[in-house]
């Protein structure tokens, strides 16, 4: 499997994806147990914005590491950014009707709410000479709670670090 690494280190850095590609899934049929092919192949389906293979790869990785955040974090982000680019797509269809229109803005409105965004995709730029729009922000504005009958308290346990990921699902890993 090292010299298999080594190989695929030297096809990326010369630029063939496709065939570090060809290569890890190789590797991965000949090692069915091992997550580490699997683990390369999330991060170079997803630097390449290939976000249906990343998800599929992520799985690939969690069936063999239920607890591995990189693949839960690709997995999801993936989901994301392949969510947004649909609707943006459907976005303008006139003719989307039914169950796919209400299933569609269902989901905007549940990653709106996740992603604390009042817009998801943003408006196509119009020409330069088009006069400034004033955007308007909702913000979700939230209710109190109802205080709760007083418990006993718990001993306090060792909260372990979670590494801050900015924005790149990698960055664990380094």
């Amino acid at each position: 499997m090292e010299a298999s690494e080594q190989q695929v280190d030297l096809l990326v850095g010369e630029n063939k994806r496709a065939e570090a590609v060809g290569l890890l899934r190789q590797v991965a049929r000949q090692n069915p147990a091992r997550k580490a092919p699997w683990a390369r192949l999330v991060k170079l389906y997803f630097e390449a914005g290939n976000y249906g293979e990343a998800i599929v790869a992520s799985d690939e990785v969690l069936q063999r590491d239920p607890a591995d955040r990189v693949a839960k974090s690709v997995r999801a982000v993936s989901g994301l950014r392949v969510a947004t680019r649909s609707l943006a797509e459907l976005r303008n269809d006139e003719e989307m009707t039914g169950s796919a229109r209400v299933d569609a803005v269902n989901l905007a409105k549940v990653l709106r709410e996740t992603l604390g965004e009042a817009v998801l995709v943003p408006p196509v730029e119009e020409a330069d000479d088009a006069p400034p729009v004033e955007k308007h922000v909702q913000r979700r504005v939230r209710r109190p709670r109802r205080e709760r009958p007083a418990r006993l308290a718990k001993p306090a346990t060792v909260a372990t670090p979670v590494p801050e990921v900015n924005g790149d699902p990698f960055s664990v890993l380094k």
